[in-house]
């Protein structure tokens, strides 16, 4: 069983930019309270009509010419996200027929903010195996034609920006770089903490008026839930997956983590007693893009030089189930 690594890292943020001054205009918010609550300051929407796999194929495009492959060479797409153009089919299938790559397998991931580290996990698993040797990597969202943007929705949407992030994972050296170890969690009782509750096959028809008139098919979040174990979570996760492969916290060269809210990242960064620039943020310009956020964020990190041959990366994410996970990456 050979080792995995990342070839290739791609993203794709929509042109249109939203500030929070746009946002105080459609319902009762302010820049300094969305600011200090957040730390958000813009987010980007993509235009009417441009849908999840759009912003995807974009990334993913991006993605395999920096690996050096074409669409050709994929021969597993492992797809991340939480807005799918249709109930169903996943935009996995979507993806490879926009790619040009019939018969090539197609897996969705529906984990919300944890889905592309349960993703990358799957990814790791198939290619070790010897099952495929080009896989393909997507996290992408299209949140905000799902968000109520007036008072009553406005904790959450300011929050969430769309894009798309993607890696090609490829075989490598069993002592070179490449993914070192993963974990995956999981706790149901929290479910009902960050949950969007329509449509939902428990009701005929699957949305009803009553639901529309409450807001079911709006996301809702306990907020000081989610921070709570957020930033709990985190910091556990990340010292297990280090000690499942056999390094420490000073080893690590960056941090990055799900952009939830620049709160718990600042948070996470205080507990693990780091740095505050171990830990990569970008949510001040992206907002949460869920699970695009990690690829987006990673595919910065390494362009502007944060990380490089060598160097010891950790991908953290907490979400929606609750569902947490992280990877350990040697550059």
């Amino acid at each position: 069983m050979s080792r995995s690594r990342i070839t290739g890292l791609g993203l794709h943020l929509p042109e249109r930019v939203v500030t929070n001054a746009e946002l105080e205009r459609l319902m009762d918010t302010s820049d300094a309270w969305i600011v200090e609550r957040t730390g958000i300051r813009e987010r980007r929407f993509a235009a009417p009509g441009v849908g999840t796999t759009d912003l995807a194929a974009e990334a993913a495009r991006m993605a395999l010419a920096d690996a050096g492959r074409s669409p050709a060479d994929v021969d597993f797409i492992v797809f991340a996200t939480i807005t799918r153009e249709h109930a169903f089919p996943g935009c996995g299938s979507l993806l490879q027929e926009r790619l040009g790559i019939p018969g090539v397998g197609a897996l969705d991931v529906h984990n919300a903010c944890s889905g592309f580290i349960y993703a990358l996990a799957m990814a790791d698993a198939v290619v070790r195996a010897g099952q495929y040797r080009c896989v393909l990597v997507v996290g992408a969202e299209v949140l905000s034609t799902g968000l109520d943007f007036s008072t009553r929705g406005r904790d959450l949407a300011v929050l969430f920006g769309d894009g798309a992030g993607a890696v090609v994972v490829e075989p490598g050296p069993d002592d070179g770089p490449g993914v070192l170890a993963w974990v995956l969690h999981s706790d149901g009782a929290h479910a009902k903490d960050l949950v969007c509750e329509a449509p939902s096959s428990l009701v005929q028809g699957r949305i009803t008026q009553q639901m529309v008139t409450a807001g079911q098919h709006y996301p809702r979040m306990n907020g000081r839930q989610v921070f709570k174990h957020a930033t709990t979570r985190f910091p556990e996760v990340i010292h297990e997956v280090l000690g499942k492969c056999g390094h420490t916290l000073d080893e690590v060269k960056l941090v990055v983590p799900h952009q939830a809210n620049q709160r718990i990242g600042d948070a996470v960064a205080e507990r693990l007693g780091v740095p505050p620039q171990k830990v990569f943020q970008n949510i001040q310009r992206c907002g949460n893009t869920t699970a695009a956020s990690i690829p987006i964020a990673l595919a910065e990190a390494r362009d502007l030089g944060l990380v490089g041959p060598g160097d010891l990366v950790v991908l953290a994410a907490f979400g929606s189930g609750f569902t947490w996970g992280a990877a350990a990456l040697r550059w």
